[in-house]
């Protein structure tokens, strides 16, 4: 039976055994699972109980009538009591009548409240609970989560081979970054390495004393003079080195390829200075990084340094893909498909990309609905990191490409539209086929704004 529980629910279950151990119960209670129900309420659940002030000492107090916690005994082979067993029961019962195919914590949570006589029912009414209110929302979350549970582009896994020295050149196509790799190589020819690693690398950074960069760094103790002096100290580049050597060492290349990725994700067409800073925190790897952590410096906080700046710009794809985030979270998913890249780009509206999408008459409600049918909702709770589908990372990386065929120094809204138009199997383009457009309505409109834009 439990094979068909969510991982949410399997910890409620287990969470009430691990309850019974720590007060020392003969067997689990069902009141014991009511308390593990609190325990792991999250979203729309743990409103439920705030609304009606409920706490777990309270909570603890009414059940502590039932069921005693004594904590003076441990026993190992706990087993259910009848009742719990039959709350299982139910709430197998009530996955299938809601056609879930598996069974979530809103149906244990049903059938908990269905046991009219039961002591956690009664527990419930004396803490003020509305269990017919309650119920009802509950069964309004089961009948939307009867949808999809998964993303159907999450699967994908087609296979890209990419180009690593194309994309190696292309970190350094604005002069920003330029400047930065000249000044990098030419620090190689004053020391005993071929190889330039991350150190070189941010060194130079460093090394512009005019940059909001520079001044960024600053803020945090960071200066070209104290990370030179660290750098004089390291004996070894053992921290450089988890794989085969190249023209960087390895993890300065994964450094450059995060910066890659980074300035796509920010909406840049060209990877600047600030994409490399980022991109060293995130691989948090080599010795810039080592370094900069032993000055005691914060990750986070430097981070949003940098991005807050790029912030204020408002450049489209980085509102864009800021949006598509919302929306993915408001269908209660940690997945970003090209679905909420169009959601997006509606959103946002300023753009030519919006303002094509408006003048064929398609407007956010209408390609919500369109959104919410096709895929449905997920839990209505996530604490991980958003991440995009394989088909989603595409259409950035056509964008990107977009941009810098059209000599563009941002990704732009018209960028992430046409590059929609070339996944024809995406979920973005299903949904604007329900819409009533076509990608050949969408490029003529694109170029249509683009000549008119001049």
């Amino acid at each position: 039976m439990f094979e068909k529980f969510t991982e949410k629910a399997i910890n409620v279950v287990s969470t009430s055994q691990t309850i019974a151990k720590e007060i020392g119960a003969r067997k689990v209670s069902a009141e014991l699972l009511l308390l593990a129900l609190f325990d792991e309420a999250k979203g729309i659940s743990l409103k439920i109980f705030k609304s009606y002030n409920i706490t777990r000492e309270k909570l603890i107090n009414e059940i502590e009538k039932y069921t005693h916690f004594v904590s003076n005994q441990q026993i190992n082979d706990l087993h259910f009591d009848n009742e719990y067993k039959e709350i299982l029961k139910k709430s197998l019962d009530l996955a299938n009548k809601s056609n879930n195919p598996t069974i979530l914590y809103e149906h244990l949570f049903l059938a908990v409240l269905s046991e009219k006589k039961s002591n956690n029912v009664k527990i419930l009414e004396a803490l003020g609970f509305d269990i017919y209110k309650s119920k009802a929302l509950l069964e309004k979350l089961v009948q939307k989560k009867s949808k999809l549970l998964y993303h159907p582009e999450i699967d994908e896994h087609r296979e890209i081979i990419p180009n690593k020295a194309q994309e190696t050149d292309n970190i350094f196509d604005s002069e920003e970054s330029a400047k930065v790799f000249e000044r990098a190589v030419s620090k190689l020819s004053t020391s005993n390495y071929e190889i330039l690693g991350t150190e070189q690398i941010l060194s130079s950074i460093l090394e512009d004393k005019n940059s909001e960069l520079t001044k960024i760094f600053a803020q945090y103790g960071v200066t070209s003079e104290n990370f030179e002096e660290k750098l004089a100290l390291v004996q070894s580049r053992k921290a450089e080195y988890e794989g085969r050597q190249i023209i960087f060492t390895p993890n300065a290349f994964t450094t450059m390829n995060m910066a890659l990725q980074t300035a796509k994700e920010l909406g840049s067409s060209v990877v600047l200075p600030e994409h490399i800073v980022l991109g060293l925190l995130k691989t948090k790897r080599g010795i810039a990084y080592d370094i900069l952590k032993e000055i005691g410096i914060s990750d986070n906080d430097l981070a949003h340094a940098i991005i807050k700046p790029i912030e204020k710009q408002m450049p489209e794809t980085l509102t864009i893909l800021r949006l598509a985030k919302e929306e993915a979270r408001r269908l209660g998913r940690n997945i970003v498909g090209t679905e909420m890249f169009l959601l997006g780009i509606i959103g946002e509206g300023t753009g030519i990309g919006g303002q094509v999408l408006t003048e064929l008459e398609i407007n956010i409600k209408d390609a919500r609905t369109i959104v919410e049918n096709i895929i449905g909702f997920g839990n209505e709770y996530f604490d991980k990191e958003i991440v995009f589908t394989e088909r989603a990372k595409r259409v950035l990386e056509t964008a990107w490409e977009l941009a810098k065929k059209d000599k563009k120094t941002k990704i732009e809204s018209e960028h992430m539209l046409l590059a929609l138009t070339t996944e024809p199997n995406s979920l973005a383009m299903k949904a604007l086929e329900q819409l009533g457009v076509d990608a050949v309505e969408i490029k003529e409109g694109v170029k249509k704004f683009q000549e008119a834009r001049g």
